[in-house]
């Protein structure tokens, strides 16, 4: 009887176990499936729609076309950095992984720990952003048929915590469906935006000039200087384009994932920029009043009423973007969930031998899966104090995540690009350029990220974005010295001494490797583990 050939899957857990890691989770999606959960978690429809409110105040058609075009270009150059990096260290730890690989020894459970405590934060309060907003827009449908109908908190809070429940559940029980629910949203998201398009510019009852459209700002509403305000506006393409990298977490259940997630991460950006310039466009050839849209929190669905003339017509539109919400709720908890997965196994997170458990039966994490549901469920419960503090979350969320990105691109320039020479997913003489260009926007966008939308300012409309991420970062903080400056020591390779990033992706040396330095000299540190 002949010996089985070793698979592809094979393969990938025996570069998995160079990277320090078991293969626990099976290895079921395509670079396609990785493609649709990264496009399901950005929902560039459902997004763009729940935050249409910031560019009409801020700049209208200008903002919203031009500033999604801007920060499309840019969200770019971030997927193609951490694509580049991914391609080496293709695990489930993600940036935190990349963090610590690329950090000299020294330096590397610092730096993994904090941006580790990035991405977790940032995971949890993206999905936490996604099924509360549209837990919003599920109650604004009602709006559509009956106008004074306003949602209290209770029933705002039990739908978000439906919606939770709903995407843990189908993460649950459908985990093997994972693959197929990801392409599906690809098509869902297609056919909603063409539909909604058609829709629209048919039953429109007047249509703006292609002036308007790709030339009209007024910034009179936000209360900013004119030129600032344009800034100010991208936030909304900015929260949008967001979630993109949270899908290296998925690398364990990808075969060839030094290949395919890489390319997944750059063509889900690439495809969401040209869906929202798709998307916006009809939107503002058929724009109603903008004083009585700016009347609702959530404008979308007025804006489908108005044009197709019925609440009907209205529902149906925003129907489809709902679909989009469950795919991007269900999504975003994927990642959040293994994320969680991968942070805890290597002793990160208290009560960590729990949240690293693998259910063999389902084939995924369901204790991580439970614990990033009730950590979104709890802080929902923020709402019954202030509505303001709570819409800060989704600023937290972009601020985190786009920290927890830049962290291992800062370092891979500090240690002059050395280690991603030879990726497979190289960017070559344009690598330098590319990451800086992701380092300055990022350093920027949290810095507007923390600003209110319009003004003046009062305590309920104050952007308490700084403020929450202030909490999230002293608990880190706090637990770094209290526990883990003396007992985490990163990914399992750092502790033992054995990895050496090479030109190639990983090797195995001796004990006396020196981690995470250029050169062939030990590293002292390392006497002490």
């Amino acid at each position: 009887m002949e010996p089985r050939r070793p698979s592809a899957s094979d393969a990938a857990d025996a570069a998995l176990a160079s990277l320090g890691y078991k293969g626990e989770l099976p290895r079921n999606l395509s670079m396609m499936s990785i493609l649709g959960l990264s496009f399901a978690i950005m929902a560039v429809p459902f997004g763009l729609s729940t935050t249409l409110y910031i560019t009409l105040y801020n700049g209208q058609s200008v903002a919203v076309l031009w500033g999604w075009v801007l920060v499309s270009l840019i969200s770019i150059c971030i997927a193609a950095s951490l694509a580049e990096i991914c391609a080496v260290f293709p695990t489930a730890g993600g940036v935190y992984y990349w963090s610590a690989m690329l950090s000299t020894r020294r330096w590397a459970p610092m730096v993994s720990f904090v941006d580790g405590w990035l991405t977790l934060v940032g995971n949890w309060t993206v999905t936490l952003s996604i099924n509360f907003s549209g837990a919003q827009l599920i109650l604004s449908a009602i709006s559509i048929f009956n106008p004074n109908y306003v949602a209290n908190q209770w029933q705002t809070v039990l739908c978000f915590w439906a919606v939770m429940l709903v995407c843990a559940a189908v993460n649950a029980f459908g985990s093997r469906y994972l693959d197929l629910i990801n392409k599906v949203c690809i098509y869902w998201t297609a056919a909603s935006v063409l539909i909604i398009m058609v829709t629209l510019l048919v039953m429109a009852p007047s249509r703006h000039s292609g002036a308007y459209v790709f030339g009209h700002y007024d910034a009179s509403a936000s209360g900013w200087p004119a030129g600032w305000s344009f800034f100010i506006g991208l936030l909304q393409p900015a929260y949008t384009l967001t979630g993109y990298g949270m899908v290296a977490a998925m690398c364990e259940e990808v075969q060839n994932p030094e290949r395919e997630v890489p390319k997944a991460i750059v063509l889900s950006v690439v495809a969401a920029g040209i869906t929202g310039v798709i998307y916006i466009i009809p939107l503002l050839f058929v724009l109603p009043d903008v004083a009585m849209l700016l009347q609702q929190a959530q404008p979308i669905g007025l804006l489908f009423k108005t044009v197709t003339g019925s609440a009907a017509g209205g529902f149906g539109l925003l129907f489809l973007i709902l679909g989009i919400l469950m795919f991007a709720g269900i999504g975003a908890l994927t990642a959040a969930s293994r994320c969680t997965y991968a942070f805890a196994r290597d002793g990160a997170i208290p009560g960590y031998h729990l949240w690293s458990r693998v259910n063999k039966r389902l084939g995924m994490p369901l204790w991580a899966l439970a614990l990033s549901t009730v950590v979104d469920c709890i802080l929902g419960c923020i709402y019954f104090g202030s509505s303001a503090a709570f819409n800060s979350f989704t600023g937290v969320a972009t601020i985190c995540l786009s920290m927890s990105y830049g962290v291992p691109v800062l370092v891979l320039l500090v240690r002059r690009r050395e280690l991603v020479k030879s990726s497979p997913f190289s960017l070559g003489k344009f690598g330098t350029i590319v990451n800086i260009i992701c380092i300055v926007w990022i350093v920027f966008a949290v810095v507007i990220f923390c600003m209110p939308v319009s003004l003046p300012v009062d305590s309920s409309t104050m952007n308490y974005a700084s403020v929450v991420f202030a909490g999230f970062a002293a608990i880190a903080i706090a637990w770094y010295f209290a526990y883990a400056r003396r007992n985490f020591h990163g990914p399992p390779v750092l502790g033992n001494g054995e990895f050496v990033p090479g030109v190639t992706g990983v090797q195995h040396h001796g004990a006396e490797a020196n981690v995470g330095t250029d050169s062939e000299t030990p590293d002292p540190a390392l006497e002490k583990n």
